[in-house]
């Protein structure tokens, strides 16, 4: 479950967003839309543990994120945009070196690659993939261990139509086994994935902070 109350953020003087509430079950998807610059990469922050928010309060099965925690990070699994592989390892090696580290044995790991269309790559370093294969590889990475929540930061970057296709599987399966998903998207496919949509817009400009607040902040 995650759970959002009156949650802010701002930058600078300015409020990315104010007094947002969400609420995402076990099972269910919430799709965050909106032009750059709304917050969507910052609400995914924030959910994981790498942003205070300015105001309001979060919790993600039931504790307050924090990436640096071990126990937390057993259960939130997320790709954001400093996500990274590595480059000297082959897909194979790089999914199962991320699942062992999570206390976590893939059965088939050629059958995973080969869902993400990966299987003809299996033994070529990651550092010679395409974008679009290392996009993959780190979607793969992500949804191979076990986990409670997930927390994917435009997924369909780099990825061809097939692979955009791919995702909606990917989120499918992940709400089916019960975890609580939320996905920041420019793509509209994607809506189709999910069981609430969360719209962001640029807040008008009487949003901003007064002088005297963010000289007191």
């Amino acid at each position: 479950m995650i759970t959002a109350r009156g949650l802010g953020v701002r930058a600078g003087r300015h409020w990315l967003f104010r007094e947002l509430d969400l609420e995402v079950p076990p099972g269910s998807c919430l799709v965050v839309t909106g032009p750059n610059g709304t917050g969507k990469s910052t609400i995914l922050r924030c959910l994981y543990g790498m942003q205070e928010p300015a105001e309001g309060m979060v919790t993600v099965g039931g504790r307050q994120p924090d990436e640096r925690d071990r126990d937390f990070r057993r259960t939130v699994s997320a790709l954001l945009d400093d996500s990274d592989f590595f480059a000297q390892f082959t897909p194979a090696q790089h999914v199962e070196l991320l699942a062992a580290s999570f206390g976590h044995r893939i059965p088939d790991i050629d059958a995973v690659l080969d869902d993400a269309g990966l299987g003809a790559r299996s033994e070529v370093s990651a550092g010679g993939l395409s974008a679009g294969q290392r996009r993959r590889l780190l979607l793969v990475g992500a949804t191979s261990r076990p986990f409670d929540v997930l927390l994917l930061d435009e997924p369909e970057r780099a990825l061809d139509v097939a692979g955009k296709e791919w995702i909606t599987s990917v989120v499918a399966r992940a709400t089916g086994a019960g975890a609580a998903v939320v996905l920041a998207t420019h793509h509209p496919p994607l809506l189709d994935v999910a069981d609430a949509v969360l719209e962001l817009a640029e807040l008008p400009e009487d949003a901003e902070l007064p002088e005297h607040e963010e000289q007191g902040a």
